[in-house]
């Protein structure tokens, strides 16, 4: 086996296919190289420290601050370098799904276009009606899409303050639900509210909380429309409830649905950026893979906490808190 053979099969030359990087440019590859200047230094420095100090306890004290400072040296070298080498992965990852996200639209809108313009003569006003609402779903999605991914390169550029001021999530929830109105009635969706009364108002930001809280009620009331009972092969009534209410020194939110629900293994998973758990992707509700990141960050930002618990099947429940005070 030649040398080349032995370094292609290494666990270090896998580890730089993995970043895609050059071997020299692999932070493992590095890391050995730097443990093999740290015994050179080692053996060096002990030999002129006993050929001129006769001392053995300085030498030894001398050798010992050496090792001390290369091995911070290594560390944040190599520290540094795994840096660079997962930001290179993530950009080509990024690269990757985005393209597949955005292929999807435009496969369809050219798809309706093409149709549309070469049957145009031939096709009924209802037939027209469909392709149209075809691409507007379309654009629409592409549009969900590149605004999800500006709010994450603002998050991650650190160019997404939050202007806080007195917010009352009531006003947000009412809002919402409004713009949702004609879907939840097309969908036969049963809402609940559950409201405390005498809610104070929390200290954030009202555009950015507002994200958040269409991103609840946008999921519990896609996957309970999406949600299926087998055992009569009938779309089941969607069931969505809304809590808010006072918990210490924050407001507490919560959606709570009869959806489709998150497998177990999916669970640690879910605020990742890109990710739908498979049975989303099996009952084919449309989604960017962003919102439950964007929501996770905004949370975090405005001091507050976020969370869920779900059943595959049975139903999810999502919920956030706010400070009522800074």
């Amino acid at each position: 086996m030649t040398f080349k053979e032995i370094i292609g099969q290494s666990n270090i030359f896998q580890e730089c296919r993995k970043y895609n990087l050059r071997l020299w440019e692999c932070p493992s590859f590095l890391f050995s190289i730097m443990g093999l200047v740290i015994i050179i230094a080692i053996v060096a420095t002990y030999q002129i420290g006993t050929r001129y100090i006769q001392s053995p306890e300085i030498v030894a004290l001398i050798v010992l601050v050496v090792v001390v400072i290369l091995l911070i040296m290594n560390f944040s070298i190599t520290k540094s370098f795994e840096k660079l080498a997962e930001a290179n992965r993530m950009k080509s990852e990024f690269i990757s799904i985005v393209s597949h996200q955005l292929r999807s639209p435009l496969v369809n809108l050219r798809w309706a276009i093409d149709y549309l313009m070469s049957e145009k003569d031939k096709i009924n006003q209802e037939k027209q009606d469909e392709y149209f609402n075809v691409l507007k779903e379309n654009t629409a999605r592409m549009g969900k899409l590149i605004s999800d991914l500006l709010i994450v390169s603002r998050m991650e550029s650190s160019g997404f303050p939050l202007e806080k001021a007195e917010v009352s999530l009531e006003k947000i929830v009412e809002e919402i639900l409004l713009e949702f109105k004609p879907f939840i009635e097309a969908c036969n969706i049963q809402m609940e509210l559950q409201i405390e009364d005498g809610l104070p108002k929390v200290i954030a930001d009202f555009d950015k909380i507002k994200i958040v809280v269409e991103n609840f009620l946008s999921n519990a009331t896609r996957y309970v429309s999406a949600c299926e009972d087998e055992s009569s092969a009938k779309t089941k009534r969607g069931e969505v409830k809304i809590i808010i209410k006072r918990k210490e020194q924050s407001v507490y939110f919560e959606v709570e649905d009869n959806g489709i629900g998150i497998p177990k293994n999916d669970h640690k998973y879910i605020f990742q950026k890109f990710f739908r758990a498979r049975n989303a992707l099996r009952h084919q509700t449309q989604g960017t893979g962003l919102g439950l990141h964007i929501a996770k960050s905004i949370i975090e930002k405005s001091k507050g906490k976020i969370g869920f618990k779900s059943k595959e099947d049975k139903g999810s429940v999502f919920w956030f808190t706010v400070p009522i005070k800074n």
